[in-house]
């Protein structure tokens, strides 16, 4: 059978490894692994949520509302934009294949930082695109507008925060950035981790509120990770009516199911449980960074819920993370990004004593 040949050049997302895997692999009890390398969310579920995804279990054979209203009408009044300006997803990730697929053809190109999230390549390349990266990790202004000028991408991805490598772009450098693009290019903000760097510094805060001026661009967020939904797969994209109603040409009917709706709307309501979970990354974060500093290695600063580690020559990240695996320590191995390094969520107490137990021994 022959395939589509734009599949010859894509590798497949590599997810973080599950619990499931470690147990089957390595004989470790499920209760003794510990998971921190997908950067959920690490108290868990909002209680509330977990009641209302109880409550309407017996629902779970029913197709949800796919005018999303409740859910839509919740985020509006949260970002201060109307239903219209919305479109929900099955994770941004869905978002941003309806995106990809909307705007690119073999004719058009990409533009991302060069160290970023890896879907934007792979669905871009499903399309046919090319893809573009400027020279560093960070977002730039005078990387990206020399790379527009040159490329005249159709797509430009600011991912602030940024994962895998956790660093942000200030507000004002997003907006010159926009300001400074042809209105033929889209531009997508990615703040999937924006709660957390809203949380350290007002200076990297963006809210779709800022962007609802420009006819170019897009704004997604999700609740997979500071409302810990991950496991629900909800996110969302906030951008002028006519790109959203674009995108909805592109959306199955159902695309999130029945249990994902009513605990996305739940956790909307439950703003306190997102600022719990912040406090504890807030206060557990300094750990690893004080890790570092005391030992002798760098890490990027971090405005969202993990912290990446870069290691010279005399550290491989590669035998670090399998090292880990194999204790049940599950971290992100930064390799396949062409970096010596590592990724890790910022769990419980309890988790990142784990953590340092072992790397402690590792890296000594």
């Amino acid at each position: 059978m022959k395939y589509n040949t734009v599949l010859q050049n894509i590798k497949t997302y590599e997810a973080g490894k599950p619990i499931e895997l470690v147990v089957r692999e390595f004989g470790i009890a499920a209760k003794d692994v510990v998971k921190l390398a997908s950067n959920e969310n690490p108290i868990g579920t909002s209680p509330a949520v977990q009641k209302a995804i109880i409550a309407n279990a017996s629902r779970a054979h029913l197709y949800p509302d796919d005018s999303m209203f409740e859910l839509k009408n919740a985020l509006a009044e949260k970002y201060l934009v109307q239903e219209e300006n919305i479109i929900i997803g099955a994770g941004s990730d869905q978002v941003l294949e309806f995106i990809s697929r909307a705007v690119l053809n073999e004719n058009t190109s990409v533009l991302m930082s060069a160290v970023t999230f890896a879907m934007y390549e792979i669905y871009a390349k499903q399309m046919g695109a090319k893809i573009y990266r400027t020279a560093s990790y960070e977002h730039k202004y005078d990387e990206f507008i020399e790379a527009y000028r040159m490329y005249k991408p159709k797509i430009i991805y600011l991912c602030t925060p940024n994962n895998p490598t956790g660093d942000a772009t200030t507000k004002e450098t997003v907006l010159e950035i926009i300001n400074a693009i042809d209105k033929e290019t889209l531009i997508v903000v990615d703040g999937a981790y924006m709660e957390y760097a809203i949380a350290k510094d007002e200076t990297y805060a963006i809210t779709p509120q800022d962007l609802m001026d420009f006819e170019n661009v897009i704004y997604l967020g999700t609740f997979s990770k500071a409302y810990g939904l991950g496991g629900m797969r909800v996110g969302y994209g906030i951008a002028q009516p006519e790109i959203i109603e674009e995108l909805y040409k592109m959306r199955p009917p159902f695309n999130i199911s029945t249990l994902s709706l009513v605990a996305a709307i739940e956790a909307c309501k439950d703003e306190k449980f997102v600022e719990e979970s912040i406090c504890l990354h807030k206060e557990q974060i300094k750990r690893y960074e004080r890790f570092a500093k005391e030992n002798g290695f760098t890490y990027i600063e971090s405005y969202t819920n993990f912290i990446t580690y870069l290691f010279d020559e005399s550290k491989d990240s590669t035998t670090i993370a399998d090292t880990l695996l194999k204790r049940g320590v599950i971290i992100r191995n930064l390799a396949s990004y062409g970096m010596n390094a590592i990724r890790i969520t910022i769990g419980t107490q309890k988790q990142n004593d784990i953590f340092f137990q072992h790397f402690s021994e590792l890296i000594s």
